[in-house]
């Protein structure tokens, strides 16, 4: 099969490769698993079968905290039913009309699956315990504008264990990198369509693999 860099070589001004995006994932220790949850639940004299009770609050207050923290940046909180509409088309609206300045950009919301944990009694060994699970719940995707890193959004559940995820992309970092070094370019979705000076990007993008 012929290269897209081999069939548009006369195309191309060079080449430029790096990991397309990095994901950072956040748990709470102790009760990020299910037998740490137990054993949580336990210690506190909860009983296992009160388990969605106790994270029903939970829930509340990440909700609350999602409205206040829009609210306090001026930004909104729009809710995505309809699975074919794409979160990155929603959010370059926006910054369409607000610009590229720090902060918070906005706040997008949808139903989407996450881990939680169900009670469960084993009539065999007489134990009653939280078993993993999965279910749908509301999650947010706070999109923040970094001086540095550029667009990148932290993803919050409401459900615990409130199993987060941060993705930045490296299109974002390097675009921002050589942006402050005086490098000209144009972008085109994940695509670096021109560069002034490729050789230097590439030393850009050997020092973000490092």
């Amino acid at each position: 099969m012929e290269l897209l860099t081999t069939r548009y070589a006369e195309n191309l001004a060079g080449v430029l490769s790096c990991y397309d995006r990095i994901v950072i994932t956040g748990t709470l220790p102790g009760a990020c698993f299910a037998e740490g949850m137990t054993s949580f639940l336990v210690s506190r004299g909860i009983r296992i079968f009160d388990y969605p009770q106790f994270a029903l609050p939970l829930r509340e207050r990440v909700r609350h905290a999602a409205q206040a923290l829009a609210t306090e940046h001026g930004a909104r909180i729009e809710h995505i039913a309809k699975a074919h509409v794409r979160k990155e088309d929603v959010v370059a609206k926006v910054l369409a009309a607000r610009g590229d300045a720090p902060g918070l950009v906005h706040v997008i919301s949808a139903m989407e699956t996450c881990a939680t944990y169900q009670p469960w009694h084993d009539k065999a060994s007489g134990r009653t315990f939280l078993r993993p699970d999965t279910t749908k719940c509301l999650h947010y995707y706070f999109y923040w504008m970094d001086r540095e890193l550029g667009l990148i959004y932290v993803r919050v559940p409401t459900y615990c264990p409130f199993r987060l995820q941060v993705l930045l992309q490296r299109t974002q970092l390097a675009g921002a990198t050589n942006a402050a070094r005086g490098h000209r370019l144009r972008r085109s979705r994940q695509r670096f369509c021109s560069h002034n000076r490729l050789r230097s990007c590439a030393r850009t993008r050997r020092h973000l693999q490092a």
